[in-house]
């Protein structure tokens, strides 16, 4: 297993190293933007009238409007301005300019486009009665003002998929239905803007993440063709993609080594204090007293009053209706003991076996009697293995109910 991903790392940092040097000989396009605020755009984006075609790859070409947005532009789907641009996880999120976004992915076509759904979620389009719309909050349905120009009427969206299986109601008409890569399409427009309201685009060709990855620019290589490469910018003396080889080979299998030796010196000084802890625990470890605190005798025990519940099952406290010990119910005609001193109720089977073995109430630990105390004579030694026995012989929980006899 070591072996087979050591070579694994080898094979996969070698393949990158050489497309790396392949491809230092692209020239780098500077990259651009329409605005501060708007995405930056570089390959295999490109700005059409700022940037000559060989800065973008076919297909990516982004424009910038009259309100200085960056447009992308769809073969069969028109304008979309862009929100951003994630170049290492190749996605592009886009919205509609006039922030009607339900009417246009009822059309939407992404053929003759290199993107396609980053995912699809299902939306069903409905046509409510305007006077009852704020009712059908109660259905998860969401209000789409910008598509309800009738005043009589008021569409609304929903998440077809959480919906399924619910009635629509009768006020509403079934419209048309979309699957559209859109997180939460209706929040967009109760508030105009809102992120998570974008269409959500990704590309496979290029495939420029490698090169992204590994901090360098993609390109294409040459003037004509499609062939992309990747480059590094480096100083003088050797080329980029050679100190990057170098950094590689003799990086990695050092900081592995490193990590090895690291952890081997952690866990040699790990046993070794732990040695030295029990070699000080033993030398410096004196003998105690053993006490075993037993329970009360039986007419002790017995001298409590008891109580027969009748069918109301009514007790003194109307709030302990429950055995803390066995945690049962209290029935009709049970046998039920009090303890005295705090007056607490129990079963009376599960008291008397507790108070055979515990000299204390399961509940506020209080003492109802005498305890009998077994103190051996002061010179009685244990030995650490005889220590260890008795300290395994468990003594019963005050917390593990005892079986009703």
């Amino acid at each position: 297993m070591e072996t087979s991903t050591l070579f694994f790392f080898f094979f996969f940092f070698s393949s990158l190293t050489i497309f790396t040097y392949k491809a230092s000989s692209v020239d780098i396009c500077e990259p651009t933007s329409c605005a501060a605020s708007e995405p930056v755009i570089r390959f295999p984006f490109r700005l059409k009238t700022g940037q000559p075609d060989r800065c973008g790859y076919p297909g990516f070409d982004l424009s910038c409007n009259n309100q200085t947005q960056t447009v992308l532009t769809l073969p069969h789907s028109g304008e979309f301005t862009v929100t951003h641009i994630d170049y290492l996880q190749q996605w592009i999120s886009i919205n509609d300019p006039n922030f009607c976004l339900p009417n246009r992915v009822q059309n939407l076509s992404l053929s003759h486009s290199p993107f396609k759904p980053a995912f699809l979620k299902n939306y069903t389009f409905l046509n409510c009665s305007a006077h009852n719309w704020s009712d059908y909050t109660v259905h998860r349905f969401e209000p789409v003002f910008c598509l309800s120009k009738n005043p009589n009427y008021t569409v609304m969206v929903i998440d077809t998929d959480s919906f399924s299986g619910q009635d629509v109601p009768a006020a509403c008409l079934n419209m048309t239905s979309v699957s559209a890569p859109v997180a939460e399409f209706a929040a967009v427009y109760r508030d105009s803007v809102n992120p998570s309201g974008d269409l959500l685009l990704t590309w496979t060709s290029p495939m420029c993440w490698p090169c992204e990855a590994a901090g360098g620019s993609c390109g294409l290589m040459s003037d004509s063709g499609v062939e992309i490469g990747c480059s590094i910018v480096s100083g003088s003396g050797l080329p980029g993609a050679a100190k990057y080889g170098i950094i590689i080979g003799v990086g990695i299998p050092g900081f592995v080594c490193f990590i090895g030796l690291s952890c081997y010196t952690c866990i040699r000084i790990k046993k070794y204090n732990q040695q030295r802890q029990i070699e000080a625990q033993l030398s410096n470890w004196t003998p105690q007293p053993m006490v075993i605190i037993m329970g009360l005798d039986r007419p002790t025990i017995e001298s409590y009053p008891t109580t027969v519940l009748g069918e109301s099952r009514r007790l003194p406290k109307p709030n302990d209706g429950t055995c803390p010990i066995c945690l049962a119910e209290y029935q009709p005609k049970e046998t039920l003991r009090t303890i005295p001193e705090c007056n607490h109720y129990f079963h009376a089977n599960c008291i008397d076996e507790w108070l055979r073995m515990n000299a204390t109430c399961p509940l506020c630990r209080n003492s109802p009697g005498e305890s009998s105390v077994a103190t051996p004579h002061s010179s009685t030694s244990l030995s650490p293995s005889s220590m260890q026995s008795y300290s395994s012989t468990s003594l019963p929980s005050p917390l593990s109910p005892s079986p009703q006899s």
